[in-house]
């Protein structure tokens, strides 16, 4: 299986061998695992104090021998634990209970709970593969992505589009390529958060555009900040979150020459 290599300018220079990836089955349930486990492992752990509500002198003592006034059973009193003060047990206030005032929770969230999903080793890179062949089918790439109606993926381009350092000349060679209009109309759909992630730092949702796929990292890193939707990975830290975000396989990727040697060499190790 082979591909064109484009140039910056949009020419057709030569032909690249394409690695197996791209010919592999696509298999939507694998790669909504692997990024669902991946998504999890983002997860911040957080729980409550584990002795909020019960440092304090409150005490249970049912036994029936010691005293009326110090004692909490047969007393016509609620059974329950309470604070120690000058006058007698019964006296006190009932705390260290989840019903009483300023008590702990009932089921707290407890920081050392496990949220991660776990995966085997053999899946995340079989669901890698799988998105890795999605974003080469037409099929999966148009019902997320503006596509022209004659173009031929993956996209490929030269190793000097890993150079591009400057937004505007990023912008021209995905013109020359046919692939600006969806950078643009990721930034029209740009709108703001509804609810209260407005105040957590979430003010706006962003749609997903193009992933640019580079050998190492490169310049085209800082040229692409500026591009709504428009995210840059080497080829080394490709993961099926950053290809099928959502857990939507197809999307749009343009690779650099040396991007697809690195999956070659890399498929030849394994």
């Amino acid at each position: 299986m082979k591909a064109v290599v484009f140039s910056l300018d949009g020419k057709k220079l030569h032909d690249v061998e394409l690695p197996g990836a791209f010919g592999a089955d696509v298999d939507s349930g694998l790669i909504k695992r692997a990024v669902l486990s991946i998504r999890s492992k983002a997860i911040q752990p957080k729980g409550t104090y584990p002795l909020a509500g019960r440092e304090n002198t409150a005490r249970y003592l049912g036994r029936r021998s010691m005293p009326a006034n110090e004692r909490a059973i047969n007393v016509e009193r609620s059974r329950l634990p309470r604070l120690r003060n000058r006058r007698g047990r019964l006296s006190g206030r009932v705390a260290n209970v989840p019903r009483a005032v300023g008590g702990p929770k009932a089921h707290p969230p407890k920081a050392e709970a496990i949220r991660a999903e776990r995966i085997n080793k053999k899946e995340k890179r079989a669901a890698l593969v799988s998105a890795i062949a999605a974003s080469a089918r037409h099929d999966l790439v148009s019902k997320r992505h503006v596509l022209p109606e004659k173009i031929s993926l993956p996209v490929v381009v030269e190793d000097s589009f890993e150079s591009v350092s400057k937004t505007k000349q990023l912008k021209s060679v995905l013109a020359s390529l046919n692939l600006l209009q969806d950078v643009e109309q990721a930034k029209l759909k740009t709108r703001r958060r509804a609810g209260k992630g407005k105040m957590r730092g979430r003010l706006s949702k962003k749609k997903k555009s193009i992933l640019i796929v580079t050998g190492k990292n490169a310049n085209v890193f800082k040229a692409a900040r500026n591009l709504v939707g428009v995210d840059v990975c080497a080829a080394a830290n490709l993961n099926a979150e950053l290809l099928a975000p959502g857990c939507q396989p197809g999307r749009l990727a343009i690779w650099s020459e040396s991007a697809i040697k690195f999956l070659n060499e890399r498929g030849a190790k394994q």
